[in-house]
C-alpha cells in the first residue's frame, strides 16, 4: 500500500514540476505541432505547440514506480514490468512518428503499415513474455484464457499449443492495436485523452488493489482471484495516473504541451497491458469505453462515406467531422464544454465497468 501511495505520489510531483522545462526543451528543439488546414478553425492557433509529452508521461510513471518500491523496499514484479514494457515500446513507436511530423512539418508520420508492424512487434514481445515468469503457485502474468472479469472457459490453447500461440498473440495484438488506436483518435483536443486515461488507468488501481484483497493465497472466499501480481499491478497504474495528473496540469486548455502518438499510444498500451495481467480483457471495451465511442465514430463516418459513395456516386458522411468530439465543436460547442462531457462519459463507463466487476464478485455474474 505504501509503494501504491509513493509511486502515484512521486509521480505526480515529477511531471508537475519538471514539465516548464521539458517545455523550454521541445521549444529549442522545434518539436512543435502541426495542425492540419482542414479541422476546426479554433485549432490554428495550435500550431507550434510542443509536442511529444508523453516523454513526460512516461519518464514520471517509470521514476514513481521504481521509486516506490525502492521506498518500500520492494523488487519489480513481472507483471509490472511486462506493463512497463508495453508502455515503453509503444511510446516508441508513437516517439517515431513524431518525430517524422515535427521534422517534415505534415500529419503522416509512420505508414500505416510501418504503424502496423512495429506496433505488432511490440504485441508479440509482450504476448511471449507474458507467458512465462511463473510464481511458486504456477501463476504467470497471462493467462491463455480470454477474460471478462476473471478467466473464461475459453482457452486459446484448446487447439494446441503450435495454433494457440498464434491465436494468442493474434489476441493480444487486437487489444493493443484497440486500445493504443483509441486513446490517439481520443487525442485531439486539449486534456481529452489524458484525462480520460485518468478515469481508465485509475480504474486498475482499484481493480488491483481489490484482486489482491481477495486473492485466493489469502482469501477464503469462493470467488478468490488467481492474478499473479495484482498489488503491483496497481502501484504501476497508480505511478500512470499520478503522471497524467501532473501532465493535466499544462496539458488542460490552453495546452502549453500536447502528449503526441508518443503519450496516447503508450497509455493506449499501458491500458491494455493492465487488462491482460489483471485477466479483464473483455471489460476494457466498457472501461475504455470513451475510446471506443470516438474510434466507433470513425468507422462508422468512413464506412457510411464508403457506402454512399459507391451507391450514389455522392459520399455523404453521419458526422460533420470525425473523430466525434470534432462534431460537436463544429456544432458550435466550445472545446472545454466538449472535453469536460466526454470526461464525464469516460468517467461513467469507467463506474459502470467497475461497478460490474464488483458485482461479479458479489454475486458471482
Amino acid at each position: 500500500m505504501r509503494a501504491l501511495i509513493a509511486g502515484g505520489g512521486i509521480a505526480l510531483v515529477v511531471t508537475l514540476f519538471s514539465t516548464p522545462a521539458w517545455i523550454w526543451l521541445f521549444k529549442k528543439l522545434s518539436w512543435g505541432q502541426f495542425v492540419r488546414d482542414d479541422g476546426p478553425e479554433s485549432h490554428h492557433t495550435k500550431r507550434g505547440t510542443p509536442t511529444m509529452g508523453g516523454l513526460v508521461i512516461i519518464a514520471g510513471a517509470l521514476i514513481g514506480y521504481f521509486a516506490g518500491k525502492l521506498l518500500n523496499g520492494e523488487t519489480p514484479s513481472a507483471s509490472a514490468l511486462l506493463v512497463i514494457f508495453m508502455m515503453v515500446g509503444l511510446g516508441l513507436v508513437g516517439f517515431v512518428d513524431d518525430l517524422i511530423k515535427v521534422r517534415n512539418q505534415r500529419s503522416l508520420g509512420l505508414t500505416g503499415w510501418a504503424k502496423i508492424s512495429l506496433q505488432g512487434l511490440v504485441a508479440a514481445g509482450f504476448a511471449v513474455l507474458a507467458l512465462q515468469f511463473p510464481n511458486s503457485r504456477g501463476l504467470t502474468p497471462a493467462s491463455t484464457n480470454i477474460s471478462l472479469f476473471r478467466d473464461l472457459p475459453l482457452d486459446l490453447f484448446f487447439w494446441g499449443s503450435t495454433i494457440g500461440i498464434v491465436l494468442f498473440i493474434g489476441w493480444i495484438y487486437l487489444l493493443v492495436a484497440s486500445a493504443s488506436n483509441g486513446v490517439n483518435i481520443a487525442d485531439g483536443l486539449d486534456g481529452l485523452a489524458t484525462g480520460a486515461s485518468i478515469f481508465a488507468i485509475g480504474a486498475y488501481v482499484v481493480i488491483g488493489f481489490w484482486q489482491f484483497n481477495q486473492a485466493c493465497s489469502t482469501a477464503l472466499e469462493p470467488n478468490c482471484y488467481q492474478v499473479r501480481d495484482p498489488l503491483d499491478m496497481a502501484v504501476i497504474a497508480a505511478s500512470i495516473v499520478g503522471a497524467c495528473i501532473g501532465f493535466l496540469w499544462w496539458n488542460t486548455s490552453p495546452a502549453q504541451l500536447f502528449m503526441g502518438d508518443t503519450g496516447s499510444l503508450a497509455l493506449g498500451g499501458a491500458l491494455a497491458a493492465l487488462a491482460v495481467v489483471s485477466r479483464t480483457e473483455l471489460l476494457l471495451i466498457l472501461i475504455g469505453g470513451l475510446f471506443v465511442l470516438v474510434t466507433g465514430s470513425v468507422v462508422i463516418q468512413r464506412a457510411f462515406f464508403k457506402l454512399t459513395k459507391w451507391r450514389t456516386g455522392t459520399g455523404k458522411r453521419v458526422f460533420l467531422m470525425s473523430p466525434l468530439h470534432h462534431h460537436f465543436e463544429l456544432k458550435g460547442w466550445a472545446e472545454i464544454t466538449v472535453v469536460v462531457r466526454f470526461w464525464i462519459i469516460g468517467g461513467l463507463s469507467v463506474a459502470l465497468g467497475v461497478g460490474l466487476f464488483y458485482a461479479e464478485w458479489i454475486y458471482g455474474l
